[in-house]
């Protein structure tokens, strides 16, 4: 029951505060936008899903590409310095 209580406060508690929040002209202005915003990209990908899967495509393989740039590199760095530890603990040797 009180879990309830809570849930139902904090919705309430949000709504409330959010609806104070509008009583500013450019707070009213900049969520007008930004409603209009996620609805034009609302009704461009309803009407070009072909177009969004393509583009997350292309995303992801940047991303991926990023990820493997990043990890060779890591690589590169990680054998530099074991090459450079060898060589010291080959001076160190003799």
């Amino acid at each position: 029951m009180g879990k309830n209580k809570l849930m139902t406060g904090m919705v309430v508690g949000a709504l409330i505060g959010g609806l104070m929040t509008l009583t500013d002209r450019s707070t009213r202005t900049y969520t007008k936008r930004k409603i209009q915003d996620v609805t034009d990209k609302t009704k461009d990908v309803i009407q070009n899903p072909s177009d969004v899967i393509e583009s997350a495509k292309i995303k992801f393989n940047q991303y991926n590409d990023a990820v493997q740039n990043g990890a060779d590199n890591a690589i590169n760095a990680l054998e530099q310095v074991e090459s450079t530890l060898d060589r010291l603990s080959n001076k160190s040797k003799k």
